[in-house]
């Protein structure tokens, strides 16, 4: 069966820096896709940035590769979500989620996606 897990999450201070990972595993598409999304309460999920594994293209939310960096080990089947000059408003729980696809692209919508993390959280704070 599928299984993501997400990891790398806590605790951090504004101004510093978390690497979020995603390990993935039990599916066997030709290519797929992997996304971040981000989910504070009482909103919906929103995506941050996905990456595609036919050529590693990677695509964000207008405005997130500011500070937001996906990344892909093709070795470990692990998914990575650099998270530079944290803010306050990064709280979040942070979930990732694959689908199988034909065509690299962007790939930000949570309801292309089957299968999910069980997420990760992120507090920044003094």
């Amino acid at each position: 069966e599928v299984q993501i897990v997400e990891s790398g999450g806590g605790l951090a201070q504004p101004g510093g820096s978390l690497r979020l990972s995603c390990a993935a595993s039990g599916f066997s598409f030709d290519d797929y896709s992997i996304a971040w999304f981000q989910k504070v309460p009482g909103k919906e999920h929103a995506g941050v940035a996905n990456i595609c594994s036919m050529d590693d293209a990677t695509y964000y939310t207008d405005g997130m590769e500011e500070r937001f960096t996906i990344s892909r080990d093709s070795a470990s089947n692990t998914v990575y979500l650099q998270i530079d000059s944290l803010r306050p408003e990064d709280t979040a729980t942070y979930y990732c989620a694959v689908r199988g696809i034909y065509f690299t692209g962007r790939y930000l919508n949570p309801t292309y996606y089957v299968h999910w993390g069980q997420g990760t959280q992120v507090t920044v704070s003094s």
